[in-house]
């Protein structure tokens, strides 16, 4: 066997540092498409674009049951007017709940800014007085049908509060007792989507 002189030597550690580094990025690639996989699939999602009401699937479809208004109008949804609406469907007995509520969403509703005009409250039944004058508000007649077609609305804790997108589908509820900013932000979030 010739012996191998110092040039090739040098070359087999080369080649061998060469090879692993190869490795080393086949594998941080693959592993982080592995775990990103894993993470997905899993439903994980960072905080910042995590929803602060419970998303509904499949969303409710309220074109087939328009919504009267208390005047007996039919509700138009007009999805060209890409208006988002907030529902609330308060119980029979909601009293200082509601007006606490109704204040609340008031308060949401002017911090919109100039997109303010975008988004509308729908009270189902009558609503407080303290809110009345409030020009986003919609009073809409308490209409069984559409009562019984919105997700847990008769909740024990408390009045809920719905999300509807522009062509007229319930995509978020929120709990009774959630938090104003969380539905500020996620319909912050959803007017962005023009």
């Amino acid at each position: 066997m010739p012996p191998m002189n110092a040039t090739s030597q040098d070359r087999l550690p080369s080649r061998s540092r060469g090879r692993w580094t190869l490795i080393a990025l086949f594998a941080l690639f693959f592993g982080a498409m592995a775990l990103a996989g894993v993470l997905r699939f899993s439903g994980w999602q960072p905080t910042a674009h995590r929803n602060s009401g419970q998303l509904l699937q499949p969303p409710v479809d309220l074109r087939q049951r328009p919504p009267l208004l208390a005047d007996g109008q039919v509700y138009p949804w007009n999805p060209d007017a890409r208006t988002w609406r907030i529902l609330v469907a308060p119980s029979a007995g909601c009293t200082s709940e509601c007006v606490t509520l109704s204040q609340g969403l008031g308060k949401v509703w002017q911090l919109f800014g100039h997109n303010a005009d975008n988004v509308e409250i729908l009270w189902l039944g009558t609503p407080p007085a303290e809110v009345q004058g409030l020009p986003a508000l919609r009073a809409l007649r308490d209409q069984p049908a559409l009562r019984s077609a919105l997700p847990a609305v008769d909740d024990a804790a408390g009045t809920p509060v719905y999300v509807i997108d522009p062509n007229g589908f319930v995509i978020m509820r929120y709990a009774p007792g959630f938090d104003m900013a969380g539905l500020r932000k996620d319909l912050a979030t959803l007017l962005k989507l023009k």
